[in-house]
């Protein structure tokens, strides 16, 4: 894989949609606690980069291109769940926090979203998504149920609902790392998930973005309206994970908060996503 990783030109394409869109870029006081490759923060895998957070050993942000005319159909049978090599393995969770219990191993970088592309290229990306850099813990209810619906389809509710340019969307998302973040197994699990998607439609560079929370609790049944999605401003996500993301994401942010107080609504559909 590591051949193919070279092959293929590795990771994220900031100018996938012919415009300059640079990954999130880490603060000073997390530069730290950040895994290094080569003297870089970001590590490249086909159609993806990622930046690994050592303390918590998850992505801290993972980058990708999806490009919707040219994806492949390639079968995950038989790829296993691996360490990356080039990253020391005390930097990566792996099986020894998913066995034996409710956490599923959830794809940052959606596996359906990398594999485009010619053949070899997407069968690349296809084994690349399997790395745990790009893994991070969903309870079972989440990943397995319909609840799993609008977060789990903002990328084929972008292709639906707008007329994408090129059919070429970029994306970025993650976890959120919080201090009193559930520990188990010595691990803290996240319990918020963000995601921002970049695109152009009718020649005008827009984005969006979204946040998930989930009731993070290995030992109790979850109520499946634990889990929620909701549209945010890329500025919120900014406060809350300490990244800063590309200027052009924060003056093509589609999302207009509603005026006054109380509890936003979570999303219900994607007909609910202002584009």
């Amino acid at each position: 894989m590591g051949q193919n990783q070279e092959l293929h030109g590795g990771g994220y394409s900031p100018d996938f949609l012919g415009e300059p869109l640079g990954p999130p870029a880490i603060s000073a006081a997390l530069h730290g606690d950040t895994v290094q490759l080569n003297g870089s923060v970001i590590i490249p895998y086909t159609h993806f980069s990622l930046a690994v957070s050592k303390s918590r050993r998850f992505a801290r942000w993972v980058a990708w291109n999806i490009d919707g005319g040219n994806l492949k159909r390639v079968s995950r049978k038989g790829i296993s769940f691996v360490k990356d090599p080039r990253i020391p393995a005390p930097f990566q969770n792996g099986d020894e926090l998913y066995s034996g219990n409710r956490l599923d191993r959830g794809h940052l970088a959606r596996r359906a979203d990398l594999v485009w592309g010619d053949l070899s290229e997407a069968e690349s990306a296809n084994h690349d998504s399997f790395f745990f850099t790009n893994i991070a813990p969903h309870m079972d209810d989440f990943n397995q149920s319909s609840k799993n619906g609008v977060w789990g389809q903002l990328e084929e509710a972008v292709f639906a609902d707008v007329d994408v340019q090129d059919l070429k969307v970029s994306v970025f998302g993650g976890p959120v790392f919080q201090d009193n973040d559930r520990e188990y197994r010595g691990v803290r699990l996240p319990r918020e998930y963000w995601k921002i998607l970049a695109y152009v439609e009718q020649g005008v560079f827009k984005s969006n973005a979204f946040l998930l929370t989930q009731n993070l609790n290995p030992f109790e049944a979850l109520d499946l309206d634990e889990f929620r999605a909701f549209q945010v401003s890329a500025a919120e996500l900014e406060a809350r994970t300490g990244l800063q993301f590309a200027d052009a994401l924060r003056g093509a942010d589609a999302f207009v908060p509603l005026p006054g107080p109380g509890d936003r609504e979570p999303l219900s559909g994607p007909a609910d996503i202002q584009w």
